[in-house]
């Protein structure tokens, strides 16, 4: 059973930086291609950034392309997201999930969700 927490939100000014984690208490988290999705207020969810289960291939929005990196080192049940020269427009709640596919950027490929972290970034 995947279980998947974020940690690492809160409140930054433009330009800051943050590093969200997602861990899997579950202790299958190796074996699915990862994401990260935000929803802002009054707006749909939106893809960020998406890693395959090797962490050879990624994907990222173009919105935070160049600023944003995501990652999962080897041998550790956590994935990151590097969050660099972040904007207001960046404020939301953030949600890893997990996917069966090999990466995906569509949030209906992905089964496993975690409860969200909220980044708020003030101007």
């Amino acid at each position: 059973q995947v279980q998947l927490v974020e940690s690492g939100g809160g409140l930054v000014q433009a330009g800051g930086s943050l590093r969200l984690s997602c861990a899997d208490s579950g202790g299958t988290f190796r074996t699915f291609a990862m994401g990260w999705f935000r929803q802002a207020p009054g707006k749909e969810r939106e893809f960020v950034a998406a890693i395959s289960w090797s962490g050879s291939t990624t994907y990222y929005a173009d919105s935070v392309k160049g600023r944003f990196t995501i990652s999962r080192p080897n041998a550790q049940n956590t994935m990151y997201l590097q969050m660099n020269s972040l904007k207001p427009e960046d404020t939301a709640v953030y949600y890893c999930a997990a996917t069966y596919s090999s990466i995906s950027q569509h949030g209906n490929e992905y089964v496993y969700w975690g409860q969200g972290t909220q980044v708020t970034v003030s101007s």
